[in-house]
């Protein structure tokens, strides 16, 4: 049985570039074959099955050779498996996929190449630099810089490339850029024509200048622009201060530590990605149902006692429901209790399931959320169901107690300490490559503090703590440490928008 090859370019490295159909043959592929990707994350997308084979070539370190990388694929697909072979950029652009492409041909196997986003057309539009204006050039063309400077003849026409008004791009050029300047201004190319460079585009740890063609080397060497930088040429450079929108979002090239549960991430992660933050997953706790849920199964089958049921989070919703489903209920069961969610994303998730909150308190600390019922009615003797974490405080309970309220307190779920890469975010804190750490709950700080230690992060005061509420704020300060960012309301979106406030600065 054949198998088959898919030569596929994983783009620049923003994850959103990566194609729709190289996203679904990684997810159905047998064996990921890949390089040494601007964004290691797309290998996610692969099933938790699929062989994965680094074979990634930097500059004189090669996994494997050419040759070797050809007889892989041959093999694997002789195998009858489906391959994914993943190449930064495009892979026909200065991506060697061309040659892999014949060789699969020549020994027979199938393959396809789905293009990706080079970094030639990416990085200079992250930066703010069309290729093409019709006020500045028709055309565009792209060289690679890595040409020996000493070799007698070089295989570059220079004098085709200073008088054809085009703008040019170089890449992996940077050891060669004063070569490539020199030669330009030889065949004519002005001294003042303006001339950029693009490190890392289309990454948080992007960073961009413009000079002129003349100025270029000194100005690189300057601020320290090494490989991998593209090289553009041409008048189009001149509108890179005017639209250079990628590095002038709110939290461009910031490094925040996400703290939160795995499934609960991606939302916040997505978010300040999409404000210019590099995200730094460091799930520390996991959401787990509980090994014993008898005592929410009964809670359940009891609803029509209880006049309200308090939901304290998103994650009490959906283990709740599904203990309603359990039984083969749904959202009719609750139809003689009134409900109260705590913030809105509480409220979202009990909308999902077609519940309407009756309450949503503006204040979400217990204090707020007593004040609140008290409005809707007396509290002396009213039933209230609390479905919440198996490990939580007390306040909220003890408050509506005292208000002689009758309450019952039942988990529906539990939190546990995760697995997280503790000596990858420990090295980037002690070598100051982390801005900020988010804590979403006082048990996202207890068991970041049993990863990280609290002297540690005393020790390293440049990096901030984003507390989401007093509550977090109070267990960080436990451990003698201080939130220097919290929100007004105890939110997420909140959070995110203090983090602004506070960068924005």
């Amino acid at each position: 049985m054949s198998g088959k090859v898919y030569l596929i370019g994983a783009g620049p490295g923003d994850f959103g570039l990566l194609t729709l159909k190289a996203r679904d043959v990684l997810a159905r592929a047998d064996v990921v074959v890949y390089d040494a990707l601007a964004n290691a994350s797309f290998l996610s997308f692969a099933g938790k099955n699929a062989e994965r084979i680094y074979v990634g070539k930097i500059a004189d370190q090669h996994a494997l050779k050419q040759h070797e990388i050809n007889a892989l694929l041959v093999a694997k697909a002789r195998e009858g498996k489906m391959v994914a072979r993943l190449k930064g950029g495009d892979p026909y652009i200065f991506g060697r996929g061309g040659e892999e492409a014949q060789e699969l041909l020549q020994a027979g196997v199938q393959f396809e190449e789905i293009p990706g986003i080079s970094s030639t057309i990416a990085a200079p539009a992250y930066a703010g630099i069309p290729l093409t204006h019709r006020d500045y050039a028709s055309s565009v063309t792209i060289v690679t810089g890595h040409e020996n400077p000493d070799k007698a003849q070089s295989a570059i026409n220079w004098s085709a490339l200073a008088r054809s008004a085009s703008t040019l791009v170089f890449v992996m050029g940077m050891k060669n850029l004063p070569f490539i300047v020199r030669n330009l201004l030889a065949e004519g190319l002005p001294a003042d024509t303006p001339a950029a460079l693009v490190y890392r585009g289309t990454t948080p740890q992007q960073r961009s200048l413009v000079s002129t063609l003349e100025q270029l080397s000194e100005e690189a060497k300057k601020h320290g622009f090494t490989n991998p930088s593209v090289i553009v040429v041409g008048k189009v450079c001149q509108l890179h201060d005017e639209l250079n929108w990628f590095e002038q979002r709110p939290l461009f090239g910031r490094r925040i530590v996400v703290t939160r549960a795995r499934e609960q991430a991606s939302g916040l992660a997505a978010r300040l990605q999409e404000l210019g933050a590099e995200v730094i997953e460091f799930p520390t706790i996991r959401i787990d149902p509980l090994p014993d849920e008898s005592r929410l199964d009964q809670a359940v089958a009891e609803l029509a006692s209880y006049q309200w049921v308090i939901f304290t989070s998103v994650n009490g919703v959906r283990f709740f429901w599904k203990a309603l489903r359990r039984q083969g209920s749904d959202a009719r069961a609750l139809a003689s209790c009134r409900l109260v969610a705590i913030g809105p994303a509480t409220a979202s998730a009990l909308e999902a399931h077609g519940l309407h909150a009756d309450l949503v308190p503006e204040k979400y600390v217990a204090e707020g959320v007593v004040e609140a019922l008290r409005k809707q009615g007396p509290l002396d003797k009213a039933r209230f169901l609390l479905p919440r974490a198996a490990r939580a405080r007390e306040v909220l309970p003890e408050a509506l107690r005292e208000a002689h309220a009758v309450v019952d307190v039942v988990p529906c779920y539990e939190t546990v300490p995760e697995e997280a890469p503790r000596q990858e975010v420990l090295d980037r804190i002690l070598a100051g490559e982390v801005d900020c750490v988010t804590f979403g709950s006082s048990s996202t700080v207890e068991n970041f503090l049993s990863l990280v230690p609290a002297a540690v992060m005393k020790e390293h005061p440049s990096v901030l703590l984003a507390a989401i509420g007093p509550v977090t704020a109070q267990t960080l300060a436990q451990h003698g440490l201080a939130a220097q960012i919290q929100p007004e309301n105890y939110t997420i979106p909140h959070l995110v928008d203090a983090l602004i406030a506070h960068y924005g600065k």
